[in-house]
């Protein structure tokens, strides 16, 4: 049984400067994955050698991008999701990212997420 996992990220940035980086194949190509090709809303990511493709389901300007695996059986479950929300009071930009896991695979997942957003987190020069 796969596992939901939320994880939330402060960006000291705009959405602006965030949201071409989780919606585009370019700005995805710079921190996802090792390279990004799209076919109409189906995004191919290429890690190593390995390949894995996921529709583009849902895109809110500067607020929400989901994509769907092709490979998964289950809507509920096989998806992950990146979420922009400005704090009111302090005007912080949270990234919240939400995903799928095995449980026995938490904390690889957890940690594959922190090492891809320090990487988005040096591309835009936090």
């Amino acid at each position: 049984m796969r596992h939901k996992i939320e994880l939330e990220y402060v960006l000291n940035c705009s959405p602006k400067a965030v949201f071409p980086r989780l919606s585009t194949p370019e700005g995805l190509n710079e921190w996802f994955a090792d390279k990004v090709d799209t076919e109409k809303d189906i995004f191919t990511f290429t890690w190593d050698k390995a390949e894995s493709k996921a529709r583009l389901v849902a895109i809110k300007e500067n607020r929400l991008v989901r994509f769907e695996w092709l490979e998964g059986d289950d809507v509920n479950t096989d998806y992950f999701e990146f979420q922009l929300s400005v704090h009111e009071l302090t005007n912080d930009l949270s990234l919240i990212i939400t995903d799928f896991t095995d449980s026995e695979e938490k904390e690889d997942a957890v940690f594959l997420w922190d090492t891809q957003i320090t990487e988005l987190k040096r591309i835009l020069g936090l």
